[in-house]
């Protein structure tokens, strides 16, 4: 083992989870100091590693509850955009299999926006199904948000392919569908199908609204995601309401030309 290089040491230990291999008892007598360095960041990574994947399991439990009592396909659903003065809400449902294995899935607010990019694109390479429904600021208007909301949820569910036994809902409940469901406060922290939802829907709006940004400059929609930060409240002083405002949240009434 000693004629491997450091970096190929670190390299033999990125995928490495198995705390009795022979390749640690080994590394544990290699005199040089990198080595032993490398061996420390390890230990440090495993530790994080073994925790996220004890509260990865623990977000699995309503999922797993359900597929026990009979239901083949349990859809977990939240919601984006519900508080900006600008854009729409989106809501996704998500459908994952028992095979699932992205112990990185957690609620999206705890993510980088890096992180979540990248687990966007394993959720929806990996589930069964993932539906997304968009209602824009025109919709929120007219149903007003919770409506919009609750809109948004059903219709996502009516679009699934793989109709659901069961439904996990963030919060939100829908009482207009006849499946049965548990609602949960914090559900993007309590269920993994809740949680990959919520990343989904997340990315999928922040795309939109970096798209609008460079449709309507000004509002410094690519980093407040239409949210009434100062910038984007200087925007609307200067250069008045966009065709995305909401024109039923204040203060966008006052900006209306």
């Amino acid at each position: 083992m000693s004629k491997q290089t450091i970096a190929e040491i670190k390299q033999a230990l990125q995928t490495l989870h198995d705390p009795n291999s022979p390749l640690l008892l080994e590394l544990s007598h290699d005199p040089r100091k990198g080595v032993q360095n490398a061996l420390q960041q390890w230990q440090r990574r495993e530790e994080r590693y073994q925790k996220a994947l004890v509260a990865f399991h623990q977000r699995f439990k309503f999922e797993k509850q359900y597929w026990q009592q009979g239901c083949q396909y349990v859809a977990g659903m939240d919601e984006v955009g519900r508080g900006p003065l600008a854009g729409p809400v989106v809501t996704c449902a998500v459908i994952l299999s028992p095979e699932f294995d992205l112990i990185g899935v957690t609620d999206s607010k705890q993510l980088t926006r890096h992180e979540r990019e990248n687990l966007y694109l394993q959720i929806v390479n990996e589930a069964i199904e993932v539906s997304i429904v968009v209602n824009d600021s025109q919709k929120i208007d007219q149903l007003n948000i919770y409506a919009a909301t609750q809109d948004a949820m059903m219709t996502s569910v009516r679009q699934l392919h793989h109709q659901p036994e069961r439904l996990i809902v963030d919060a939100v409940p829908l009482p207009a569908l006849d499946i049965p469901q548990t609602t949960l406060i914090k559900g993007d922290q309590k269920s993994i199908s809740v949680a990959a939802a919520s990343i989904v829907a997340k990315e999928y709006r922040d795309h939109l609204m970096r798209d609008y940004d460079r449709i309507y400059p000004g509002y410094d929609f690519a980093e407040n995601m239409g949210y009434g930060t100062k910038k984007h409240l200087a925007g609307l002083r200067k250069l008045g309401a966009t065709p995305i405002h909401r024109r039923s949240f204040n203060p966008v009434p006052e900006y209306l030309k």
